[in-house]
């Protein structure tokens, strides 16, 4: 893993040819609504719009809920996200390993298991079709598609 100190998010994603492709963005609160992330996501990209290069995906991240916004490049506004997810099928496995639970991860150590599950995604040899049916999104969203054979960067 790379840091990245220009790019201010938590995790930059960038496609096989290079191009900047997801930004990801990591809370370890709980119970986040919809309506909270999409100010939260409007607030930085407002007060960081010099420092925060967009992308065509912005991912916020919680221990119990993801939260994808799609065409997130051309979108500054409060909107809601494209597509708000249980986070629980994904990263139960992880807490396992950890030994921790949704409620007592850091901010820190979700960033480590969110890049690991992105890098899985990365480096998947796996075609759409046999892609676990909790992360159908990951399809119906293009993202996997977007993501394969790409790389990350993190700021750590």
């Amino acid at each position: 893993m790379t840091a990245n100190s220009d790019s201010g998010w938590d995790l930059s994603v960038y496609n096989r040819n290079g191009q900047l492709t997801l930004v990801v963005e990591v809370k370890s609160k709980l119970n986040a609504s919809p309506e909270w992330a999409a100010r939260f996501r409007r607030n930085i990209l407002v007060h960081g719009s010099l420092t925060f290069p967009l992308a065509p995906y912005f991912l916020m991240v919680f221990p119990d809920r993801f939260y994808l916004w799609t065409d997130a490049d051309v979108r500054l506004d409060q909107s809601e996200p494209t597509y708000t997810i249980d986070a629980q099928p994904i990263f139960n496995r992880y807490f396992e390993q950890a030994g921790v639970k949704a409620d007592q991860i850091s901010g820190q150590s979700l960033e480590l298991i969110v890049a690991s599950w992105l890098g899985e995604i990365i480096h998947s040899e796996k075609s759409p079709e046999d892609i676990n049916k909790s992360q159908q999104w990951l399809i119906d969203s293009g993202l996997y598609a977007a993501l394969a054979g790409g790389k990350f960067l993190m700021i750590s």
